[in-house]
């Protein structure tokens, strides 16, 4: 379960994970709240031990059904955090179009891109669950070339077979 905390405190913290395709996961935070989640286009920093912040992350690329359990700092505007509250509603292999989710919230399928395109935790709130009605759409606010290898190896890993 993911909980959003108003505020992070605490010493701060940057922590690495190797992903697929040859990108990596950086992890930042404060105490024991996750500030933000970045996907990075290199490998991972050989840095001593990575931190318990790193664990869930290492251990969804082996177990694509892992539920995050983790603490999130309070971002975004009122609407971003209602589309990613929504995503964390879609369950591994499943997806759902912009259109459906703006449908569901009663907005447009461009405002819905829009949030998912500023989602600050990717992996964890599942921006890459949502798909154009022609095919797999953008994700990280690119629209093609290695961005959607990963967007598709992700719903591959999950099981989704689309």
């Amino acid at each position: 379960m993911v909980v959003w905390d108003a505020e992070a405190s605490g010493p701060p913290f940057r922590q690495w994970v190797d992903g697929p395709l040859g990108f990596s996961l950086e992890v930042c935070g404060k105490g024991a709240v996750i500030t933000g989640v970045r996907w990075r286009r290199e490998a991972c920093p050989r840095l001593p031990s990575p931190g318990p912040a790193a664990d869930p992350f290492r251990f969804y690329f082996t177990c694509p059904r892992h539920v995050f359990q983790c603490r999130l700092a309070l971002r975004g505007t009122p609407f971003c955090r209602r589309v990613w509250r929504a995503l964390l509603e879609i369950p591994p292999g499943r997806i759902r179009t912009y259109g459906e989710l703006a449908s569901l919230l009663g907005t447009s399928p461009r405002a819905v891109a829009a949030a998912c395109r500023a989602n600050p935790y990717p992996v964890v709130v599942p921006c890459h669950r949502v798909v154009a009605k022609t095919g797999p759409g953008g994700y990280c606010g690119q629209a093609g070339g290695k961005w959607l290898d990963l967007k598709r190896w992700l719903l591959k890993h999950e099981g989704w077979h689309g």
